[in-house]
């Protein structure tokens, strides 16, 4: 079998490619011994020195100061003294951050979102002037209108009543603010003053003044469900290790796969046997070319034909130069040798995936399974599992468009967390909510039919250094990167927000230095405060200065984080932007940006989240648990280490509090769209539109500036109802910026 060119092996600055009989390198012993000549790039011993940098500390969150609740604020509605002459009844106003775009520093009006369904602000001083809204908040704000319905005023008291009668369990009156996913300070949330509202008093919408506890036992029933309960449940998942469980139950690898296959015109066997084939041989997406890591056959294909009964062989095809698995009959899914770990909610992406995102949609549903080669198959016990550092994860995306089904779904979840424990009450439950997600159907307009966003994997059982993958049942545009649901196989799809790392070196690369210190630092939200307050949004584009950009894998260790090697140490702007860039690349998320850096194991994960060689329950990573529930876990910053800056997070926390604030503390409105004439009418009438999108965005076929002139706000006003478009129900805090991207 001939060898593959490794890709983007890390040397002395430079990313190089090499014939893997070259590579004659130590690699880290701890995680894997590596003997001969593998195809896939080893470590380069002078990146030990990310393995071994200074982790993190664990600081209690009492650490944070305590600020008022008025001062979080930065959505108000305010009762209007008679509807607008579209029917809206409510002025929301929105305390935006200064626009990425500079020119739009002073404009009267805002436009916000895809330019094919805007949002449309504008500046609430000039509409308090105009006699538009009865007052404006202050010089920062803007307003949008909405039709706001008592209902939802008396069901937001009738939940805080609710929350403080102990319903959905013990409470706390405290709130921890987070800038992005780093804990800043402690707040208590104010109650919805209903009676000031009728009374056109403009009422602040926060979180809750009372909200549940956040506790490891509400983690474990609501957002990171890993107790051996439910994942080694012998009515809904078989475990390939003992043999215990249900073939084929609801909550296994081969469950998901049948149900993902129906519509692709494959069976599911040949599904299952098509994705683990894509592995065998060199791929290309974006220009990034990912080089095979045959260890798929080794270590999965043969040993899951072996148990099925099976004899294979691994062959190249005269004809094409690929290799191909020749089988004497299908694989049993039903043996199939992925475990499951965990069952993730991850409403807190709710509204905010990178891709066919909608405004308000119910978030993902994840499903994380780690690789087992056991022996016996299905006859012996944990110590023969032989677990390997392989991770799938199945990510879905919830159905539903509007506030209501977000609310809804986030109350099902609230509701699981008030169960004393994994009962036959709790796993029905559980088990109702993940068919209505996972069932083909669900997602009529989705590939197959099948609600997956995404499914990714994180090894190094195939090679080294670990690499990420991902898959989608969609066809993703060369040009755009725009993804087109379709029916079949499931394919390649380049990396979320990660550039190709044979192509950029991560600490030295000029395009990625120059695309940190403009676009992303363009995009840094001010004022800046290292590390409290540090917030980006860029796009990531497909090419930079005529290079692919964006990558088809990901390799972890290295590049262990992103570098921009001309980064002002003294600019917390950039300092910032190259936080926000790295952090939110899948080898930043994996590694040294989020403190995942612990080789040893001996304290805390690396290259995983969530350990698939751990057992079960599996161990779980400081980043997501802060170190512990009243914890958080501060890490210093990737480049410049903590002699400048680190960063805090406790991100189970922040989704506990996304999840609770959804369930019961979030008000919901209508809200009129706008089609796209009118930003054709706005440009006509003011000459530009100020459009405020993210850094690296495609252009968008308009004039892009401020509009200063009150004459043509007031015009625009009274223009909006020949442009109306379909109301959507959105929350109130809907423009708010997203915590989390899609990671």
């Amino acid at each position: 079998m001939p060898a593959s060119p490794c890709k983007g092996w890390h040397c002395r600055g430079k990313c190089m490619f090499r014939k893997c009989e070259e590579l004659r390198i130590a690699v880290l012993g701890a995680v894997l011994a590596v003997s001969g000549c593998a195809k896939e790039p080893v470590q380069e011993p002078g990146r030990q020195d990310a393995a071994e940098a200074s982790r993190g500390d664990t600081t209690s969150l009492d650490a944070l100061p305590f600020v008022d609740g008025a001062s979080v604020a930065s959505t108000f509605a305010q009762k209007l003294a008679r509807p607008t002459a579209l029917g809206e009844t409510t002025a929301v106003h929105v305390k935006l951050p200064p626009p990425v775009n500079p020119l739009l520093s002073d404009s009267l009006v805002r436009v916000e979102g895809d330019p094919a369904r805007p949002t449309v602000l504008f500046h609430s001083d000039t509409l308090a002037r105009l006699g538009a809204i009865p007052s404006s908040p202050g010089p920062d704000f803007f307003t949008l209108f909405a039709r706001l319905p008592d209902s939802e005023l008396e069901r937001r008291q009738e939940n805080e009543r609710r929350l403080a009668s102990g319903e959905l369990g013990a409470t706390t009156r405290e709130t921890v603010l987070f800038n992005g996913r780093h804990p800043v300070a402690r707040y208590q949330g104010l109650p919805m003053d209903a009676e000031s509202f009728g009374w056109g008093s403009k009422v602040p919408v926060t979180s809750c003044p009372l909200l549940p506890a956040s506790t490891q036992s509400s983690w474990e029933r609501t957002l990171m469900i890993r107790d051996p309960a439910v994942v080694l449940d012998p009515a809904r998942t078989w475990d390939p290790c003992t043999g215990a469980g249900t073939k084929g139950g609801v909550w296994t690898f081969a469950h998901l796969m049948r149900e993902m296959a129906q519509g692709s015109g494959a069976r599911p066997e040949a599904f299952v046997l098509s994705w683990l084939s894509l592995w065998l041989n060199d791929f290309q997406a974006n220009g990034d070319t990912v080089p095979a890591r045959r260890k798929m056959y080794d270590e999965v294909i043969a040993p899951w034909a072996t148990a099925s009964g099976a004899t294979s062989t691994l062959q190249q095809n005269p004809t094409t130069g690929r290799w191909e698995v020749a089988l004497s009959k299908p694989l049993d899914l039903d043996l199939a040798p992925f475990r499951l770990l965990a069952i993730v909610n991850r409403i807190d992406l709710a509204g905010i995936r990178d891709s066919d995102g909608k405004p308000s949609d119910p978030g993902e549903l994840r499903f994380l399974f780690g690789l087992t080669r056991p022996s016996p198959w299905g006859g012996g016990t944990e110590a023969t599992c032989n677990l390997k550092p392989f991770t799938v994860i199945f990510e879905y995306g919830v159905p539903g468009d509007g506030c209501a089904p977000v609310i809804a779904w986030a109350r099902q979840w609230a509701v699981l967390g008030t169960y004393g424990s994994f009962n036959v009450a709790y796993k029905a439950q559980l088990q109702q909510m993940t068919q209505s997600v996972v069932l083909r159907g669900r997602a009529p307009g989705k590939g197959n039919g099948n609600a997956l966003n995404q499914l990714r994997t994180n090894e190094s059982a195939l090679g080294f250094p670990w690499e990420l993958r991902e898959f989608r049942l969609a066809d993703e545009n060369p040009v755009s990167g725009k993804d087109k649901p379709s029916n079949g196989l499931l394919r390649v799809h380049t990396m979320a927000r990660t550039p190709d790392d044979a192509n950029h070196d991560s600490q030295t690369d000029p395009d990625i230095d120059a695309f940190v210190r403009t676009h992303v630092k363009n995009g840094v939200e001010q004022p800046v405060t290292v590390s409290t307050r540090c917030t980006a949004r860029f796009a990531m584009p497909r090419a930079v200065n005529g290079r692919p950009f964006v990558g088809a894998n990901s390799l972890v260790g290295p590049p262990t984080h992103w570098e921009g090697f001309s980064v002002t140490p003294t600019d917390a702007t950039e300092v910032c932007a190259r936080k926000e860039f790295s952090v939110n690349t899948c080898n930043g998320c994996h590694f040294k940006d989020t403190g995942t850096n612990d080789v040893s194991g001996t304290d805390n994960l690396a290259f995983t989240h969530v350990s698939p060689t751990s057992g079960i329950p599996a161990r779980l990573s400081k980043f997501l648990t802060g170190g512990g529930s009243g914890f958080m876990y501060v890490v210093p910053d990737a480049q410049f280490g903590a002699q400048l800056t680190s960063w805090p997070f406790a991100d189970l926390l922040r989704r506990h509090q996304r999840l609770q604030e959804l369930a019961s503390c979030t008000t919901c409105g209508w809200f009129i769209g706008l089609d796209a004439g009118y930003l054709s009418r706005m440009e006509t009438l003011s000459g530009s539109v100020p459009l405020d999108l993210p850094p690296g965005s495609p252009e968008p076929g308009l004039t892009v500036g401020p509009i200063r002139d009150v004459g043509v706000v007031k015009q625009l006003l009274e223009a909006r109802g020949g442009f109306k478009a379909q109301s959507r129900e959105l929350p109130l805090d809907f423009l708010q910026p997203p915590a989390a991207l899609v990671h």
